[in-house]
């Protein structure tokens, strides 16, 4: 693995920022999604993102596309603008090989810059990686919602973890 690169996301980038969240459907560890989402309907999604307060940025490898990261506004009020929920997105095939500590650390570093001082990541309970990412740099349980979500009629968890960052 090289260093990763990160660069704003284009509209052209939609198509690939969907095809690798849509793979992240089947596990039912990632989102509450139970079937794939359009690029049409991600469209509002991206027009929310900025580079200068709520980037969506690609994380590439060799040049190649291979996963995406975004910071979307909580709660949508203004006393809340200094935080927001971090999602983190791979490629099927970069999973699990040490990306995702590379894009914490990115995020975290670059955070306080976009005037954010609070990260946020909601993680279904029963994701043990992404649990084990979020911990392994700092961030805490702040809040866990009990069987928010029914998967395959399985009910599941919700935790929000935070980290002040600025």
């Amino acid at each position: 693995m090289q260093d990763l690169q990160f660069r704003n996301a284009d509209l052209k980038d939609l198509e690939k920022i969907v095809e690798i969240y849509n793979s992240t459907i089947p596990s039912r560890l990632v989102t509450a999604d139970t079937e794939n989402v359009s690029v049409e309907s991600r469209k509002e999604w991206f027009g929310e993102h900025n580079p200068e307060t709520r980037p969506l940025w690609i994380i590439e490898n060799d040049h190649e596309t291979v996963g995406w990261v975004s910071f979307s506004s909580f709660y949508g009020r203004p006393a809340y603008n200094g935080t927001v929920e971090m999602s983190i997105y791979l490629d099927e095939s970069c999973r699990g090989k040490g990306f995702g500590k590379k894009v914490m650390e990115y995020c975290i570093d670059r955070a306080p810059g976009l005037g954010i001082k609070t990260l946020l990541g909601f993680i279904f309970s029963h994701n043990e990686a992404s649990m084990k990412l979020f911990r392994h740099f700092g961030f805490q349980e702040w809040g866990m919602f009990p069987d928010v979500a029914v998967l395959d009629g399985i009910e599941r968890s919700l935790t929000i973890l935070g980290k002040r960052v600025g």
